[in-house]
């Protein structure tokens, strides 16, 4: 992959301290270095100690990312909402693994991106995963098709400045239509998957918007609620909300009522917006409810 930009400074300026002000990071000159890859200006190679003058043309060229063996390749098709050189943004279904681990190793979302990659005969054949979902939370993931995207976008989340909202189903009725969940999430003692409040967690931020009541005189009453994550922990929203007393409908992990035939927490990341450096604008995804989910809005008992 070749990137190239141009400097507009008035002073001069380091190549390294350029690159840096872009997204390069300290592990990324290195891979060039030794693997590779190569820093020009105006089309000639130089050293990250060299100085750059107004106007000058700065191109990076990223070694090819070679294949992952261990990583089989799935050809299952995939709902793909967006895909270009940089991103690929897709609509996962519930049931489905975003990366692979002791409980999936050839079926998840990777597997099935690299499998795409593959059939479209990309370069560059490692998926990197900027935003993943628990197995049974549906909705959008966005990946990355080369390194340097990755870094951009990691850079992005760590600044919390990637937005994702979600539609969530609290059992129960909430007591405010507006609200944020200011509690810490740590793992639990002794467990290797559930997580907790806990004082020694990390910070996890989380706000929601009620939407709607649905089944209120009914015994299994639940809220339809919009959600932003302003943290991204694991499974951040079905703890917040089983901490505060309305478990997910269908969340037996948390406590959630297994009612209205839902076989899973009632969770769908419906829409994200990020910051595409490489166009130099946002952008913005959304999707539409699953049937599972779009049934619950109709529930009256």
């Amino acid at each position: 992959m070749k990137f190239t930009w141009t400097y507009q400074g008035e002073e001069l300026r380091k190549v390294r301290t350029f690159l840096q002000g872009h997204g390069v990071s300290h592990r990324m000159f290195s891979r060039m270095k030794h693997h590779g890859g190569a820093i020009l200006v105006n089309e000639k190679p130089v050293y990250t100690s060299d100085f750059l003058k107004q106007g000058d043309s700065v191109t990076i060229i990223m070694p090819v990312e070679e294949s992952n063996d261990l990583v089989v390749p799935d050809y299952r098709p995939m709902d793909i909402i967006f895909e270009n050189e940089h991103w690929l943004i897709v609509n996962k279904p519930f049931g489905v693994t975003t990366v692979p681990g002791h409980a999936d190793r050839l079926h998840t979302l990777v597997n099935q991106v690299k499998g795409h990659l593959e059939e479209i005969e990309a370069e560059d054949l490692v998926p990197h995963v900027v935003t993943r979902l628990d197995r049974d939370t549906s909705g959008l993931v966005l990946l990355a098709k080369h390194r340097f995207a990755h870094a951009v976008l990691d850079d992005q989340l760590q600044r919390h400045e990637v937005e994702k909202f979600y539609v969530a189903y609290p059992s129960g009725i909430l007591e405010q239509n507006h609200g944020e969940i200011n509690a810490p999430i740590g793992r639990m003692d002794g467990d290797f998957i559930k997580r907790e409040v806990r004082e020694d967690g990390k910070p996890s931020l989380t706000e929601y918007w009620v939407e709607d009541v649905i089944g209120a005189d009914t015994p299994h009453p639940m809220t339809r609620v919009k959600v932003q994550l302003h943290t991204g922990r694991t499974h951040q929203i079905r703890v917040h909300f089983s901490n505060i007393g309305h478990p997910l409908v269908g969340d037996d992990l948390y406590g959630g009522p297994l009612v209205h035939n839902i076989q899973r927490q009632a969770l769908h990341a419906y829409h994200m917006r990020f910051y595409d450096p490489f166009v130099e604008q946002y952008r913005e995804f959304e999707t539409g409810l699953p049937d599972d989910l779009t049934a619950l809005n109709i529930q009256k008992s």
